[in-house]
């Protein structure tokens, strides 16, 4: 789960409600598999593979698994599968931004579905470079609060890379430069602080509030692309009120 917000958060705990492990699964096998293909086996030397297999850990995938997937993605088993990295670009209800970012095998399937996804649920197609402008790419590290503070967290990752600490609601999150995830989830290790996930993503430099009815229209629309298989992640500066969330769990 993406997008780094108060409903991203809610979403999180939605999909393991709803069922949706085995796919969240099948897409962290599929990071695993790329990583290894790309820098190798060897978890110490590949920054990309280290980062993917932590993931998958953090979500429970099993260690066999993650062997398998390492050694497909390695060529071992002699049937590695030649993935691409495609990142689409769009805008949702109420003028949001939507980064869609796919690992596919089939480029022009990937374009296809999110295409009829978008304009099935309200969402329009936007040109390369139309919104990716308005986000950054940063290591993103998600907690709970578990008594903490702000100033707690600070203390425990500044001098790992930390940029800043944001108070989700029910999380904290952790901003750094992509390659500082390693140090940072050392320091928290050190510190004794549980975490829930890590990653590299985008990180939108503004955001938009988006009303009930709007917010209802978003998460249809975010439901439709998370469903697809070769959509890996989804990134948008859309924002949620506690009190818009409150009426969609009502929903």
């Amino acid at each position: 789960m993406s997008g780094h917000s108060k409903w991203a958060t809610t979403k999180h705990k939605k999909a393991i409600i709803d069922g949706r492990r085995a796919k969240s699964f099948a897409k962290l096998i599929k990071n695993i598999e790329v990583a290894a293909r790309i820098g190798g086996p060897d978890i110490v030397g590949n920054p990309a593979l280290e980062l993917a297999v932590s993931k998958a850990k953090k979500t429970s995938v099993p260690s066999d698994n993650i062997d398998r997937a390492i050694k497909r993605g390695s060529g071992q088993l002699g049937e590695a599968v030649d993935y691409q990295t495609i990142m689409y670009e769009g805008y949702g209800p109420q003028g949001t931004a939507i980064l869609i970012e796919c690992l596919t095998d089939n480029k022009n399937r990937a374009a296809s579905e999110v295409r009829l996804a978008v304009g099935r649920n309200g969402g329009n197609m936007g040109d390369p470079g139309s919104v990716a402008y308005m986000f950054t790419r940063k290591g993103i590290v998600t907690l709970p609060k578990s008594g903490l503070t702000e100033d707690d967290l600070l203390m425990a990752v500044l001098d790992a890379g930390a940029e800043e600490v944001k108070d989700e609601g029910e999380t904290f999150e952790i901003h750094s430069e992509p390659q500082d995830l390693p140090a940072i989830r050392a320091a928290l290790a050190e510190a004794g602080i549980e975490y829930d996930t890590d990653e590299a993503g985008f990180v939108p430099s503004m955001q938009v509030e988006l009303d009930v009815d709007n917010a209802r229209k978003f998460m249809k629309l975010y439901d439709a692309l998370e469903d697809l298989d070769d959509v890996q992640n989804i990134y948008s500066n859309a924002d949620m009120s506690a009190e818009v969330l409150a009426q969609l769990e009502e929903d």
